[in-house]
């Protein structure tokens, strides 16, 4: 009996120390996060904090990768996912995998994995595809966008993933550039209403919540990421990762205001740009990175860089990999997207500290910021993804949204020849209609770049949605005949008596410097089924493009013209206001030049002298064919700009053109 008394307090002993030694303190919810992520610095390597630091491709990822290195995030680049038509469940499988091998490293950091979800989770089939930024300028609608940055992240929670490259808070200057939808506005001003997006996307902070900190509200919310820093839409004639030349006053005035709005609202990471500002590299910019975002806005969150970033300090790229891997992490870079070569950026940065070169506070205050964030969201408690959201990739409920925003998000530009009644709304009813061009079934080009592939995709089979054709035989009474030709002849469209047609033409889809454009036309055989049918027939122009194109030429023989922006996979907000069951409300977030020759021009410069200016949009009443005039609030802070406006409208109505 004694004997037996000695073994169990022996064994209560044991047990006591065995549950002594599992307490570790960065594991534990109940203590801050600053005491966490002291805990759990005081036990990191540099080897360890080194592959925090960095970020890898799914493509070269693995479980033991992952693990040996301690890798800080994976992410998915432009189109790069497990298999083709992969479902949520894939997803989540493949993430779980990677996060299975950050788990079992020596102490358990959990990865962070990121993808690019720029206008709903774009790289995933079957999710809801909203329209792209500019269309969202022209909503003038912050909480609509808030709206659709809390969808945004559930269908992306939905596939597992936590943390999203989104958004995009650029100033385009130039629609020559190649990522000009992705920018909200040439308007800084309502680029940073837009920035209720992060709100949308991240949750919103309680009002304690101290500025400068990320913030993350849990399982159904994403990391955001405010990119790209700083300048990005005001390059030399819109080139893509080109020199923006202006100085610090006009900096911070026109491309500062978003980010300073973005870190108030809590957003966890910024992404620095491949532009340069005045000939310095923006990703060896300590001044704008170190001085500026993180002491002078109080920036908490962490720093990352674009993909392959830091190689293109040097020219060519890559040219001097140690330099690069030195100057964006002296600048205040804390996690490189590197997303390659590993073992290069590890032994380089190694190198780096063990030589004195990069002290190591610069390394301790990379990796407490990247803690920061993933114990802020929850991510030690919650690593695994599970299955309970899957449902929410591309519901109704979020496919209803962004039809919403597709009507909303529509610019009248004309409607009606001068001394004719007004065009739109269409009727129902008719005998014989008929729908041309490019765009009008062609949902590749209604979703435009960054959709399912980088460069996005042609045709109807990449993913689920449905095209503007789609949505007029459904919207049109069942007796109306649709007839379709893409490129219809004039002596067709002469020989058939058609009640009206919708001709639907723009651009093709691109991202990033294959956008890049000189002249800004829409491709053929746009013009010719304009003339074709404009010429006999009354019709309605609609523009699937990213930004301003050349309309001109065409639009005395148009009868309306709608700016269709980007729209995504809901067509049927295209038919919502064309055929009245909803009104035109969108006004031009960008100012509609005449001619390439006037670019770069924004309101306010001297030579301003649009074919319709920023703010401009004609109404239409649901259901009826009143016509009113429709000016944005910030023209109406504008009096000399209201008055050109009016100018311009009345001599536009005048001369037909």
């Amino acid at each position: 009996m004694g004997m037996s008394l000695v073994k169990l307090v022996v064994w209560i002993s044991w047990l006591a120390m065995a549950v002594g030694a599992e307490y570790v303190k960065y594991k534990d919810p109940k203590q801050p996060v600053a005491a966490r992520i002291k805990d759990l610095m005081s036990k990191m390597t540099l080897a360890e904090k080194i592959g925090q630091m960095a970020q890898i491709d799914r493509s070269v990822a693995t479980e033991q990768i992952l693990r040996d290195y301690s890798v800080g995030s994976v992410l998915s680049g432009g189109g790069s996912e497990p298999l083709p038509e992969a479902k949520a469940e894939d997803w989540i499988n493949m993430v779980n995998a990677f996060q299975n091998g950050s788990l079992s490293s020596r102490l358990g950091i959990p990865m962070i994995y990121g993808i690019d979800a720029i206008h709903g989770h774009n790289n995933v089939y079957n999710a809801t595809i909203f329209p792209h930024n500019v269309g969202l300028g022209a909503t003038g609608d912050p909480e609509l966008v808030k709206k659709i940055g809390a969808a945004t992240a559930l269908e992306v929670r939905a596939t597992g993933i936590p943390y999203v490259f989104a958004p995009c808070i650029a100033v385009c200057r130039d629609p020559r550039w190649g990522r000009c939808y992705e920018s909200y506005s040439e308007d800084h001003k309502v680029v940073e209403q837009m920035t209720d997006i992060i709100l949308g996307l991240q949750g919103d902070p309680p009002s304690t919540w101290r500025k400068g900190v990320p913030y993350v509200g849990g399982k159904a919310k994403v990391a955001a990421c405010a990119k790209h820093f700083v300048g990005d839409g005001g390059t030399t004639r819109g080139i893509n990762e080109n020199n923006t030349v202006i100085d610090m006053h006009g900096l911070l005035s026109m491309y500062m205001p978003a980010y300073s709005q973005s870190i108030i609202k809590g957003v966890s990471t910024v992404m620095v740009s491949y532009s340069s500002w005045n000939g310095q590299k923006m990703h060896a910019n300590r001044e704008l990175i170190s001085g500026f975002l993180k002491n002078t806005l109080k920036f908490k969150g962490f720093v990352i860089s674009d993909w392959q970033g830091i190689d293109r300090i040097t020219s060519p790229p890559h040219a001097n990999y140690t330099y690069s891997v030195q100057a964006a992490i002296q600048a205040g870079i804390d996690m490189v997207m590197v997303p390659f070569n590993l073992t290069e950026f590890v032994d380089d940065l190694t190198y780096l500290v063990d030589s004195k070169v990069i002290p190591m506070d610069r390394i301790d205050d990379a990796v407490q910021r990247i803690l920061q964030v993933k114990f802020t969201m929850g991510l030690f408690e919650t690593p695994m993804a599970d299955f309970s959201l899957v449902n929410e990739l591309g519901s109704q409920a979020h496919r209803d949204l962004a039809r919403e925003a597709v009507r909303k998000s529509l610019v009248l530009l004309k409607n009606g020849k001068p001394g004719s009644t007004p065009l739109l709304p269409l009727p129902k009813k008719a005998s014989k209609i008929l729908v041309a061009g490019t765009h009008a079934d062609n949902l590749g080009y209604q979703c435009g770049g960054w959709t399912i592939n980088w460069q996005g995709f042609n045709g109807n089979n990449s993913t689920r949605g449905t095209t503007i054709l789609g949505a007029i035989k459904s919207t049109v009474d069942q007796s109306t005949e649709i007839v379709f030709r893409e490129s219809p002849d004039a002596n067709f469209v002469k020989s058939n008596k058609f009640d009206y047609a919708i001709v639907v033409v723009g651009e093709p889809p691109y991202a990033e410097t294959a956008g890049d454009s000189t002249n800004l036309t829409m491709i053929d055989p746009g013009p010719s089924a304009i003339n074709n049918v404009c010429g006999t027939v009354k019709c309605v122009v609609v523009i699937i493009s990213g930004r301003p194109i050349v309309i001109e030429p065409y639009v005395s023989a148009i009868d309306a013209l709608v700016a269709a922006w980007l729209p995504g996979t809901e067509g049927q907000g295209v038919t919502d206001v064309l055929y009245g069951d909803y009104r035109f409300s969108g006004k031009l977030p960008r100012t509609w030049f005449k001619t390439v020759d006037q670019l770069p021009m924004n309101v306010g410069d001297s030579h301003y002298n649009p074919l319709f200016p920023l703010g401009f949009g004609l109404k239409t009443e649901s259901g009826a064919s009143i016509v009113s005039r429709s000016t944005s609030s910030a023209t109406l802070r504008r009096p000399g700009l209201f008055i050109f406006m009016v100018t311009v409208t009345l001599s536009f109505y005048i001369t037909g053109k």
